[in-house]
């Protein structure tokens, strides 16, 4: 049920935080920037009326989403710091000092999974107003990265032990009588797949992996004789029987059982061959730097990701960009619509002027640019490993991460001003 109104002009025992806050605090004057009136108008419709427990306010969940991925801390990080912190609570609309804590960490998963991927947007979009004339640039840059997903390193002998401990627990939890558990095999196993790089180990761990698979096997199939495979788990049976068939070159792989839409992506970097999450797009202003576009895609060709970047460009700001510089991945594309498609590449004399040229070399080292603001996505806003579950999960961590990016431009931005503003007067 939606939350009912409070009023604010209650006797108080103790002081207003209007009153108290220093007002030249970044976070003060942001909160006092955002439009809280957009996200009440459209999140109110996803509640019930007259029905339910009283939810939160939705301006206290909000608020929370942003100071999560601003201060790159945790769901129950940012609920616990946030009894001990005034600007904090006066950012998600208190007046009041309050002891208690906002919610429970899981109502956060809850939330986001409500108000889903278009009301993240809507976020992502507020933090475009926030930037104001900064955001409207006719000429951006647009590159992408790879966001990682919160999995083990995947390895065929992990999925096969991870698909015998979840069979086990099926047997357990349905009360099933098991032919064997294989316990004790497993243990020797786990011994003689140790140090298999050792050349006289190689052939021991490998013959170890192979009985390893046939377990798991018999596990699954033996649970699908039993349960039969039209029962609860048969999701989970298939994604089994699809994880044992797959082989060293098959296509479309599972890297994960709890994260089975994992990709497998190679970007050339000889620190990190391969990467195991999902491939995400940014579209950032050339001159000024605000993020005015970022989506998600599972492992596409970076020429196939352009359009629907630039679209979305278009959607969140109301025009289409001029020009959009982009690397040598993009090639194959020179106009998208409007958008004329800067690719870095040898200049011809004869078609194109000294002027031309240096137009053209200042915009592709402008381009390069977007490396450390991706860089900062990464370390600072929570997108160095994805927490999130499934693909919407990977959708909602990027445009938060690109939403707390905008917003702490600003206040950067602010900050600046009142040390310049304090040098003046001192």
């Amino acid at each position: 049920m939606i939350s009912k109104q409070k009023h604010s002009s209650q006797a108080n025992f103790f002081f207003y935080l209007e009153d108290t806050l220093n007002s030249s605090h970044p976070l003060y004057i942001l909160s006092n920037r955002i439009d809280w009136q957009s996200f009440e108008d459209a999140f109110s419709p996803l509640y019930c009326a007259d029905n339910g427990r009283p939810a939160k306010p939705i301006r206290l969940m909000v608020g929370l989403l942003i100071l999560k991925h601003l201060r790159n801390i945790s769901d129950e990080s940012v609920v616990e710091q946030w009894t001990e912190n005034l600007y904090y609570q006066y950012f998600c609309g208190l007046q009041q000092f309050s002891i208690l804590p906002p919610c429970a960490s899981s109502e956060l998963t809850h939330f986001r999974n409500r108000i889903g991927e278009a009301g993240i947007e809507l976020i992502f979009k507020e933090s475009i107003r926030i930037n104001g004339k900064d955001s409207d640039d006719s000429d951006v840059s647009v590159d992408t990265t790879v966001q990682e997903k919160n999995i083990t390193f995947p390895t065929d002998s992990k999925l096969h032990k991870k698909i015998i401990k979840k069979c086990l627990g099926i047997a357990k939890k349905e009360k099933l009588t098991l032919r064997q558990t294989y316990t004790r095999t497993l243990k020797k196993l786990s011994i003689d797949q140790r140090f298999r790089n050792h050349p006289k180990n190689k052939g021991k761990a490998r013959k170890a992996d192979r009985k390893v698979r046939t377990i798991a096997g018999r596990l699954v199939r033996e649970l699908i004789r039993k349960i039969g495979e039209s029962s609860v788990y048969q999701e989970s049976f298939s994604l089994f029987l699809r994880v044992l068939a797959q082989k060293r070159n098959t296509k479309n792989k599972v890297y994960s059982l709890h994260e089975p839409e994992v990709v497998c992506i190679s970007k050339g970097k000889e620190h990190k061959k391969f990467e195991f999450g999902n491939k995400a797009s940014f579209v950032f202003t050339r001159n000024t730097g605000v993020l005015v576009g970022a989506m998600g895609f599972r492992n596409e060709f970076d020429g196939h990701t352009l359009q629907p970047a630039l679209e979305q460009v278009e959607k969140l700001t109301g025009k289409n960009p001029k020009t959009a510089a982009v690397d040598r991945g993009y090639r194959g594309n020179t106009k998208i619509g409007e958008t004329n498609i800067l690719i870095p590449k040898p200049f011809n004399d004869k078609k194109q002027s000294k002027y031309e040229q240096k137009k053209l070399k200042k915009a592709h080292k402008q381009r390069a640019a977007i490396e450390p603001i991706i860089g900062h996505l990464k370390e600072d806003h929570r997108m160095g490993r994805n927490f999130y579950k499934g693909i919407i999960g990977d959708n909602i961590n990027i445009l938060l991460a690109a939403a707390a990016f905008n917003f702490k431009r600003m206040m950067n931005k602010w900050k600046s001003s009142i040390c310049q503003i304090l040098n003046v007067l001192l």
